[in-house]
Protein backbone atom coordinates (compact mmCIF):
# COMPACT_ATOMS: atom_id res chain seq x y z
CA UNK A 1 0.00 0.00 0.00
CA UNK A 2 1.26 3.46 -0.90
CA UNK A 3 0.73 6.66 1.10
CA UNK A 4 0.66 10.23 -0.20
CA UNK A 5 1.31 12.50 2.77
CA UNK A 6 1.31 16.21 3.55
CA UNK A 7 3.15 17.11 6.75
CA UNK A 8 2.79 20.65 8.13
CA UNK A 9 2.55 22.03 4.59
CA UNK A 10 2.11 25.76 4.02
CA UNK A 11 2.18 27.74 0.79
CA UNK A 12 2.70 31.45 0.22
CA UNK A 13 2.27 33.42 -3.00
CA UNK A 14 3.52 36.93 -3.75
CA UNK A 15 0.86 39.59 -2.98
CA UNK A 16 -1.61 40.57 -5.67
CA UNK A 17 -0.87 43.98 -7.20
CA UNK A 18 -2.84 46.71 -5.47
CA UNK A 19 -3.78 44.58 -2.46
CA UNK A 20 -3.78 45.98 1.07
CA UNK A 21 -1.05 43.45 1.88
CA UNK A 22 1.36 44.90 -0.69
CA UNK A 23 4.91 43.98 0.24
CA UNK A 24 3.88 40.86 2.15
CA UNK A 25 3.56 37.30 0.89
CA UNK A 26 0.02 35.92 0.71
CA UNK A 27 -0.61 32.80 2.81
CA UNK A 28 -2.62 30.40 0.63
CA UNK A 29 -2.44 27.13 2.60
CA UNK A 30 -1.55 26.82 6.25
CA UNK A 31 -0.50 23.78 8.27
CA UNK A 32 -1.92 21.06 6.00
CA UNK A 33 -1.59 17.55 7.44
CA UNK A 34 -3.10 14.85 5.26
CA UNK A 35 -2.59 11.22 4.29
CA UNK A 36 -4.17 9.45 1.32
CA UNK A 37 -3.72 5.70 0.89
CA UNK A 38 -3.95 3.39 -2.11
CA UNK A 39 -7.52 2.33 -2.97
CA UNK A 40 -8.83 5.46 -1.21
CA UNK A 41 -10.57 8.39 -2.86
CA UNK A 42 -10.48 11.59 -0.81
CA UNK A 43 -12.47 14.65 -1.89
CA UNK A 44 -11.43 18.22 -1.09
CA UNK A 45 -14.20 20.82 -1.05
CA UNK A 46 -14.43 24.45 0.02
CA UNK A 47 -15.34 27.91 -1.14
CA UNK A 48 -13.46 29.70 -3.91
CA UNK A 49 -10.15 30.95 -2.55
CA UNK A 50 -9.65 28.09 -0.12
CA UNK A 51 -6.62 26.76 -2.03
CA UNK A 52 -8.08 23.51 -3.40
CA UNK A 53 -6.27 23.66 -6.74
CA UNK A 54 -3.08 24.87 -5.07
CA UNK A 55 -3.18 21.80 -2.83
CA UNK A 56 -3.51 19.56 -5.89
CA UNK A 57 -0.67 21.36 -7.66
CA UNK A 58 1.51 20.73 -4.62
CA UNK A 59 0.66 17.02 -4.70
CA UNK A 60 1.47 16.91 -8.41
CA UNK A 61 4.82 18.59 -7.84
CA UNK A 62 3.98 21.51 -10.14
CA UNK A 63 4.82 23.90 -7.30
CA UNK A 64 6.86 23.45 -4.10
CA UNK A 65 5.57 24.14 -0.60
CA UNK A 66 6.90 27.15 1.26
CA UNK A 67 7.31 24.93 4.31
CA UNK A 68 6.55 21.34 5.23
CA UNK A 69 6.96 18.10 3.30
CA UNK A 70 4.93 16.25 0.66
CA UNK A 71 6.00 12.63 0.24
CA UNK A 72 5.03 9.35 -1.39
CA UNK A 73 5.82 6.39 0.82
CA UNK A 74 8.00 8.60 2.98
CA UNK A 75 10.13 9.92 0.10
CA UNK A 76 9.76 13.69 -0.47
CA UNK A 77 8.58 14.42 -4.00
CA UNK A 78 11.10 16.45 -6.05
CA UNK A 79 8.54 17.52 -8.66
CA UNK A 80 6.15 15.86 -11.13
CA UNK A 81 6.53 12.10 -11.39
CA UNK A 82 4.98 9.04 -13.01
CA UNK A 83 3.73 7.88 -9.60
CA UNK A 84 1.16 10.74 -9.66
CA UNK A 85 -1.09 11.38 -12.66
CA UNK A 86 -3.26 14.48 -13.06
CA UNK A 87 -6.68 14.65 -14.74
CA UNK A 88 -7.81 18.21 -15.43
CA UNK A 89 -11.25 19.73 -16.01
CA UNK A 90 -10.11 20.45 -19.55
CA UNK A 91 -9.33 17.03 -21.01
CA UNK A 92 -5.95 18.38 -22.26
CA UNK A 93 -5.78 15.83 -25.09
CA UNK A 94 -3.43 16.35 -28.03
CA UNK A 95 -5.64 17.19 -31.04
CA UNK A 96 -3.10 15.94 -33.59
CA UNK A 97 -3.21 12.42 -32.11
CA UNK A 98 -6.06 9.93 -32.25
CA UNK A 99 -7.56 8.53 -29.06
CA UNK A 100 -5.25 5.50 -28.94
CA UNK A 101 -2.08 7.55 -29.45
CA UNK A 102 -3.21 10.02 -26.79
CA UNK A 103 -3.46 7.17 -24.28
CA UNK A 104 -0.14 5.73 -25.46
CA UNK A 105 1.74 9.02 -25.21
CA UNK A 106 3.06 8.54 -21.61
CA UNK A 107 4.29 5.09 -22.64
CA UNK A 108 6.11 6.61 -25.61
CA UNK A 109 7.90 8.97 -23.21
CA UNK A 110 9.01 5.90 -21.22
CA UNK A 111 10.56 4.42 -24.38
CA UNK A 112 8.10 1.54 -24.73
CA UNK A 113 8.10 -0.01 -28.23
CA UNK A 114 5.24 1.15 -30.44
CA UNK A 115 3.51 -2.22 -30.76
CA UNK A 116 3.59 -2.76 -27.00
CA UNK A 117 2.31 0.69 -26.11
CA UNK A 118 -0.43 0.51 -28.74
CA UNK A 119 -1.61 -2.80 -27.30
CA UNK A 120 -1.58 -1.37 -23.76
CA UNK A 121 -3.45 1.75 -24.93
CA UNK A 122 -6.10 -0.42 -26.53
CA UNK A 123 -6.53 -2.35 -23.29
CA UNK A 124 -7.05 0.90 -21.40
CA UNK A 125 -9.55 2.19 -23.96
CA UNK A 126 -11.50 -1.02 -23.52
CA UNK A 127 -11.30 -0.57 -19.74
CA UNK A 128 -12.97 2.85 -20.02
CA UNK A 129 -15.57 1.62 -22.50
CA UNK A 130 -14.02 3.09 -25.65
CA UNK A 131 -12.56 -0.01 -27.30
CA UNK A 132 -13.99 1.00 -30.69
CA UNK A 133 -12.82 4.63 -30.53
CA UNK A 134 -9.06 4.21 -30.78
CA UNK A 135 -8.81 5.57 -34.33
CA UNK A 136 -11.13 8.52 -33.67
CA UNK A 137 -9.79 12.06 -33.73
CA UNK A 138 -10.27 14.10 -30.57
CA UNK A 139 -12.86 16.38 -32.23
CA UNK A 140 -14.98 13.34 -33.08
CA UNK A 141 -15.46 12.49 -29.40
CA UNK A 142 -18.07 13.88 -27.02
CA UNK A 143 -17.05 15.66 -23.82
CA UNK A 144 -17.63 12.56 -21.75
CA UNK A 145 -15.67 10.39 -24.18
CA UNK A 146 -12.74 12.83 -24.15
CA UNK A 147 -12.63 12.71 -20.37
CA UNK A 148 -12.59 8.91 -20.52
CA UNK A 149 -9.61 9.08 -22.88
CA UNK A 150 -7.92 11.49 -20.47
CA UNK A 151 -8.48 9.11 -17.57
CA UNK A 152 -7.17 6.18 -19.63
CA UNK A 153 -4.06 8.22 -20.43
CA UNK A 154 -3.59 9.00 -16.73
CA UNK A 155 -3.76 5.28 -15.95
CA UNK A 156 -1.29 4.34 -18.68
CA UNK A 157 1.77 4.94 -16.52
CA UNK A 158 0.21 2.88 -13.68
CA UNK A 159 0.41 5.73 -11.17
CA UNK A 160 0.09 5.16 -7.47
CA UNK A 161 -2.13 8.23 -7.17
CA UNK A 162 -4.67 10.00 -9.38
CA UNK A 163 -5.00 13.75 -8.85
CA UNK A 164 -8.38 14.87 -10.15
CA UNK A 165 -8.94 18.61 -10.62
CA UNK A 166 -12.68 19.09 -11.26
CA UNK A 167 -12.50 16.39 -13.97
CA UNK A 168 -16.26 16.40 -14.57
CA UNK A 169 -16.95 20.08 -14.05
CA UNK A 170 -17.34 20.96 -17.74
CA UNK A 171 -19.88 18.21 -18.50
CA UNK A 172 -23.65 18.54 -18.71
CA UNK A 173 -25.63 17.27 -15.73
CA UNK A 174 -26.70 13.94 -17.26
CA UNK A 175 -23.22 13.09 -18.57
CA UNK A 176 -21.68 14.16 -15.28
CA UNK A 177 -23.89 11.74 -13.32
CA UNK A 178 -22.93 8.85 -15.61
CA UNK A 179 -19.26 9.79 -15.44
CA UNK A 180 -19.31 9.91 -11.64
CA UNK A 181 -20.27 6.24 -11.49
CA UNK A 182 -17.73 5.43 -14.20
CA UNK A 183 -14.94 7.28 -12.37
CA UNK A 184 -15.78 5.54 -9.12
CA UNK A 185 -15.55 2.09 -10.69
CA UNK A 186 -12.39 2.83 -12.70
CA UNK A 187 -10.58 4.21 -9.65
CA UNK A 188 -11.56 1.16 -7.61
CA UNK A 189 -10.35 -1.21 -10.33
CA UNK A 190 -7.07 0.64 -10.85
CA UNK A 191 -6.02 0.30 -7.20
CA UNK A 192 -4.64 3.84 -7.26
CA UNK A 193 -5.32 6.28 -4.47
CA UNK A 194 -7.09 9.46 -5.57
CA UNK A 195 -7.49 13.08 -4.52
CA UNK A 196 -10.55 14.77 -6.02
CA UNK A 197 -11.02 18.54 -6.12
CA UNK A 198 -14.67 19.45 -6.61
CA UNK A 199 -17.13 22.28 -5.94
CA UNK A 200 -20.01 19.77 -5.81
CA UNK A 201 -20.97 18.45 -2.38
CA UNK A 202 -23.11 15.79 -4.10
CA UNK A 203 -20.11 14.60 -6.08
CA UNK A 204 -17.83 14.58 -3.06
CA UNK A 205 -20.24 12.48 -1.00
CA UNK A 206 -20.94 10.03 -3.83
CA UNK A 207 -17.33 9.41 -4.82
CA UNK A 208 -15.21 9.82 -1.70
CA UNK A 209 -14.54 7.62 1.27
CA UNK A 210 -13.56 10.82 3.11
CA UNK A 211 -14.60 14.42 2.44
CA UNK A 212 -12.24 17.14 3.67
CA UNK A 213 -13.30 20.77 4.00
CA UNK A 214 -10.86 23.63 3.40
CA UNK A 215 -11.57 26.98 5.02
CA UNK A 216 -10.68 30.03 2.89
CA UNK A 217 -7.96 32.69 3.16
CA UNK A 218 -5.79 30.87 4.12
CA UNK A 219 -6.77 27.31 3.35
CA UNK A 220 -6.85 25.14 6.44
CA UNK A 221 -8.35 21.69 6.85
CA UNK A 222 -11.40 22.41 8.95
CA UNK A 223 -13.42 19.18 8.92
CA UNK A 224 -13.24 15.56 7.85
CA UNK A 225 -16.40 13.59 7.07
CA UNK A 226 -16.44 9.81 6.66
CA UNK A 227 -18.70 8.90 3.75
CA UNK A 228 -19.59 5.32 2.82
CA UNK A 229 -21.86 6.00 -0.14
CA UNK A 230 -19.22 5.04 -2.73
CA UNK A 231 -19.05 1.55 -1.24
CA UNK A 232 -22.84 1.26 -1.53
CA UNK A 233 -22.74 2.26 -5.21
CA UNK A 234 -19.87 -0.13 -5.95
CA UNK A 235 -21.96 -2.86 -4.30
CA UNK A 236 -24.79 -2.17 -6.75
CA UNK A 237 -26.96 0.51 -5.12
CA UNK A 238 -28.50 3.04 -7.52
CA UNK A 239 -26.95 6.50 -7.21
CA UNK A 240 -30.32 8.26 -7.13
CA UNK A 241 -31.52 5.97 -4.36
CA UNK A 242 -28.37 6.68 -2.36
CA UNK A 243 -28.83 10.44 -2.80
CA UNK A 244 -32.44 10.18 -1.61
CA UNK A 245 -31.46 8.54 1.68
CA UNK A 246 -31.93 10.52 4.92
CA UNK A 247 -28.25 10.09 5.83
CA UNK A 248 -27.05 11.49 2.50
CA UNK A 249 -29.37 14.49 2.84
CA UNK A 250 -28.27 15.08 6.42
CA UNK A 251 -24.56 15.02 5.53
CA UNK A 252 -25.20 17.19 2.46
CA UNK A 253 -27.05 19.80 4.50
CA UNK A 254 -24.39 19.69 7.21
CA UNK A 255 -21.54 20.24 4.75
CA UNK A 256 -23.44 23.05 3.01
CA UNK A 257 -23.98 24.85 6.31
CA UNK A 258 -20.37 24.30 7.36
CA UNK A 259 -18.87 25.65 4.15
CA UNK A 260 -21.04 28.77 4.16
CA UNK A 261 -20.39 29.43 7.84
CA UNK A 262 -16.60 29.37 7.60
CA UNK A 263 -15.03 32.76 8.29
CA UNK A 264 -13.12 34.54 5.54
CA UNK A 265 -10.00 35.61 7.40
CA UNK A 266 -8.71 37.76 4.55
CA UNK A 267 -11.95 39.73 4.43
CA UNK A 268 -11.90 40.16 8.20
CA UNK A 269 -8.29 41.36 8.27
Amino acid sequence: MSILSFRDVSLRYPPRPGSRAAGNDRLVLDGINLQVASNELVAIIGRSGSGKTSLLNLAAGFIAPTSGTIAVDGVPIPGPGADRAVVFQDDALYPWLDARDNVAFPLKLKGMPRATRQARAQQLLELVGLGDAGDHHVWELSGGMRQRVGIARALAAEPRFLLLDEPLGALDALTRTRMQEFLLRIQARSGAGAVLITHSIDEALILASRVLVLSPHPGRLTAEIEAGFSAEILAGAATEKVKASPLFKRLHDGLTSLIHSLPNEEAAA
